[in-house]
């Protein structure tokens, strides 16, 4: 699922439209039943806003569209008028540039969203502060690799920054909150932040501990180990050796 820094910068590409009166139409059926296409047909999109893992659209008359990305969906941007191969769920069309939304499966007239959702990881300066607290208010025997993707905490962090931010903060994804201190969940929210950063600012480097299972730690040598955490079974890596905090009790 694309995280924060991967949805600001399909923000960036869409502002090309941004100021333009747009031509709209939804070519998928599943879609086009969703009716937003008539109702942004003409309009003029006046912003567009990452926040965590959604995208907002602001057109003209206060009508806002929120996209949500989820697996496979993703927005291109490319020249007016290519050949378009196949049904995109949206085509956002300008007088230069049209922006295709391909297997967008959350598309909504509403901005109701954003009242569930923590404070966005990537926004400046980082609300450090009220994350913290909203990691708290949740239940503590939580694991912190669970707690650090639950966006109404801390909102666009999903499964590969958790990795690398705990790494970088040196706790394990499978220490609750509990056993936790302020001081670590806030250098693994600063770590977040500031790897997410530099990812969409461009800045370069291999990861340290996502995918890295039985590779040795770049750190201390250590094995990189993996296990499934969680309901959503979602995959926590980590270094035995140097992140405090225990494993799972099977591996």
């Amino acid at each position: 699922m694309p995280e924060g820094d991967a949805i600001a910068r399909a923000a960036q590409r869409l502002r090309v439209l941004v100021g333009e009166r747009l031509a709209v139409e939804a070519p998928n059926p599943r879609a086009a039943v969703k009716h937003v296409a008539e109702r942004l047909d003409g309009k003029q999109l006046e912003s567009v806003e990452a926040v965590g893992k959604n995208l907002f659209l602001r057109f003209e008359g206060g009508v806002t569209l929120r996209s949500h990305l989820k697996l496979k969906g993703r927005w291109r941007v490319q020249a007016r008028g290519r050949e378009i191969a196949g049904e995109p769920w949206l085509v956002l069309r300008g007088g230069t540039h049209e922006a295709l939304l391909w297997h967008g499966p959350v598309l909504e007239l509403s901005d109701r969203a954003r009242l569930r959702l923590g404070p966005d990881i990537l926004a400046e300066p980082t609300a450090l502060d009220a994350m913290l607290a909203n990691l708290r208010a949740l239940r503590q025997d939580t694991r912190l690799g669970e707690a650090l993707q639950v966006q109404r905490a801390v909102a666009g962090i999903g499964n590969m920054w958790m990795n690398e931010a705990l790494f970088d903060a040196r706790v394990s994804p499978w220490l609750t909150l509990a056993d936790a201190t302020d001081e670590e969940l806030r250098e693994a929210l600063a770590a977040a932040a500031r790897l997410m950063r530099g990812r969409l600012d461009g800045a370069r480097g291999g990861r340290r501990a996502y995918r890295r299972k039985g590779r040795p730690c770049p750190r201390c040598g250590e094995t990189i180990r993996s296990w499934p955490l969680g309901d959503a079974a979602r995959m926590a890596y980590w270094c035995p050796g140097c992140q405090r905090g225990e494993g799972p009790a099977a591996q």
